[in-house]
């Protein structure tokens, strides 16, 4: 197993160097913070990945959940994992004290979460998952609802999941069949089933807590009629203590992969005594779950660049240690071999996937940060920061996910025939990386997304304000002068993805949706590599301000290293948008006149 998946120092840069997250702590919500004790989270979540996660990072994949007589069994670790998070006070870390929280700004909190995903994605789920349900509920369920399920998910006590899939509907939300049938007691009874539900049911905790959309009988149709629910797999009884909830796990999935967590199907009500408690008022329910839905698709990103960093670090041990061939202008077949490090087909691979893990994380950390500003700023400078993260948050979970998994490919393909083989960790992390496109909104969804909400929303005001963030970074780098090129290629960039999207939006203006919408994801991919192009202009020109300082030499490779792979991408990765664009700008229809008979053989 590879002795390192996380940079701690990149994580440092990032959160200091680039982020200033420091200054965060001029905020009253945030005055009690230090970077002493940022430091102490970092290094809590150093020892947490290391001791506690990582040593069963191939353990969990290799005996996966069982499914015995109508329960799940997981591994011992996930209720000590689960235990010491609640103890730690990881898991509500970003709530108010009054909650039972830390404050602790969602900057710090992702860099801890972080070093948890890339030690080991699967035990990475069960507390943080928890974490985004109990914030959901006390953002919008009663003071009952808090008191009652808050303080045991914080504690790592009880699980907690989000339930919306369904058989029949799958990302279709509009189409769900779950029923809410209202009492005289306080309480609905729930009908219907859930599929896809991650660690809706398992031993390493006392009780899971769900919450679960469904449509009371008279709701509106679609989505206009969907609410939320808390539905306990064990109810609090009259007495306090838990009792059954008609709620039952019928079946578990075996997955390609990120094997260590249980992905369930539940049925509810067959005793017609499931019961749940309604979350907030009726009919809004969809718009409740955003607020998770949104945290857990840059949770995704974040999870994907994790196990991306984790790959890249694997290979380039791996590289640094395999002697084979010479190099290549050598002539002398009795040289002695040289490590494939040395191989510039190598060092191509290598500098991929740092510019994916490191571009990725730059972009995520990014929007914590505008998590952070908004919930401590007001007016327009908090709607901007809202807008901003609005609108970028479907690139942080696709671009991560989609060139993740092109990422630790790569870094498959440096080992050779031994990355196709379990002795080395490259193709579970291969294999734990795929479902990231799919899971919280596969891509064409995000692709949806981003086109067709988020870059008209508010007559295009996200993106103006998004263009106004690339243009200034642009305008610090022209002051560089090895930058100054990048500066000019990212306007560019700009200039093409402007041109892109007042085509699109014309063509959404004649009222053609369906050819408005037909290359979403490829609006999305470049939009993406736009993106974290800024990201990497945003970085180089830190580590270019640091290299006039003549820092001490480890400094210097470090920052050289930052320059070089700007670099990478800026010559590589940037010139993919042209084609993206060329074909964005034909709309000729092809995907909407496809018929199904033209497929047939």
């Amino acid at each position: 197993m590879a002795d390192k998946y996380v940079s701690m120092r990149n994580l440092r840069f990032l959160l200091y160097e680039i982020l200033d997250v420091e200054s965060i702590t001029q905020y009253p919500y945030y005055a009690d913070h230090s970077k002493e004790i940022f430091e102490m989270v970092l290094d809590t979540g150093e020892k947490m990945g290391r001791d506690l996660l990582h040593p069963y990072f191939v353990e969990m994949d290799r005996n996966p959940p069982e499914y015995v007589d109508g329960k799940v069994k997981v591994l011992p670790m996930v209720r000590t994992l689960m235990r010491e998070c609640g103890e730690g006070g990881w898991i509500g870390a970003f709530s108010s004290y009054e909650r039972g929280g830390q404050q602790m700004p969602m900057q710090v909190m992702n860099a801890f979460r972080f070093i948890f995903c890339a030690a080991n994605y699967s035990g990475s789920v069960y507390p943080f998952l928890t974490g985004g349900a109990a914030h959901l509920i006390e953002s919008f369920g009663s003071e009952e609802l808090i008191e009652a399920y808050v303080p045991k998910m914080f504690a790592g006590e009880w699980q907690g999941t989000m339930a919306l899939t369904e058989p029949q509907a799958g990302s279709s939300l509009t189409d769900l069949t779950t029923t809410a049938e209202p009492t005289d007691e306080g309480y609905y009874k729930i009908k219907g089933q859930k599929i896809f539900i991650s660690a809706a049911d398992h031993d390493g905790v006392d009780n899971v807590v769900n919450l679960l959309l469904a449509r009371i009988p008279g709701a509106p149709v679609g989505v206009k009629g969907i609410s939320m629910f808390v539905v306990p797999q064990k109810r609090i009884g009259a007495d306090g203590a838990l009792e059954d909830n008609d709620l039952l796990t019928t079946g578990i999935y075996h997955k390609l992969g990120y094997r260590g967590s249980p992905i369930t199907q539940l049925s509810m009500g067959e005793s017609d005594d499931c019961r749940g408690w309604l979350v907030g008022e009726p009919h809004k329910g969809l718009r409740y779950m955003f607020q998770l839905m949104n945290e857990a698709r840059i949770d995704v990103g974040m999870s994907a660049a994790a196990i991306a960093s984790a790959a890249y670090y694997a290979s380039l041990q791996y590289t640094q240690e395999r002697p084979q061939g010479r190099p290549i202008a050598s002539k002398d077949p009795t040289a002695p071999q040289v490590p494939i490090i040395e191989h510039a087909d190598v060092k191509r691979m290598l500098l991929f996937q740092k510019a994916v893990v490191e571009g990725s994380m730059s972009l995520i950390f990014q929007c914590a940060k505008y998590v952070d500003l908004a919930h401590v700023l007001d007016g327009e400078e908090k709607e901007r920061c809202e807008l901003l993260l609005d609108l970028l948050t479907p690139i942080a979970k696709s671009y991560p996910s989609e060139m993740g998994s092109l990422s630790v490919s790569a870094g498959l393909q440096c080992l050779g025939g031994y990355g196709y083989c379990d002795e080395f960790p490259l193709e579970q992390h291969y294999r734990d990386m795929r479902i990231h496109p799919i899971h919280e909104g596969t891509t064409g969804i995000q692709g949806m997304d981003l086109l067709g909400r988020k870059v008209v929303m508010k007559d295009g005001k996200a993106f103006m304000l998004y263009l106004q963030e690339l243009e200034q970074t642009i305008e610090e780098a022209r002051a560089i002068d090895p930058l100054a090129r990048h500066a000019d290629a990212l306007e560019g960039a700009i200039g093409t993805l402007k041109e892109v999207t007042a085509h699109l939006t014309g063509i959404a203006a004649e009222g053609k949706i369906d050819l408005f919408l037909a290359d979403a994801t490829l609006y999305l991919e470049l939009f993406g590599i736009i993106a974290i192009a800024w990201q990497w202009l945003v970085q180089a020109i830190t580590a270019s301000k640091a290299l006039d300082q003549d820092p001490i030499e480890s400094e210097r490779d470090f920052y050289t290293g930052k320059l070089y792979t700007c670099r990478f991408f800026f010559a590589y990765e940037l010139p993919k948008i042209e084609g993206l664009a060329t074909r964005l700008k034909d709309s000729d229809g092809l995907t909407v006149e496809m018929k199904e008979t033209f497929f047939s053989d």
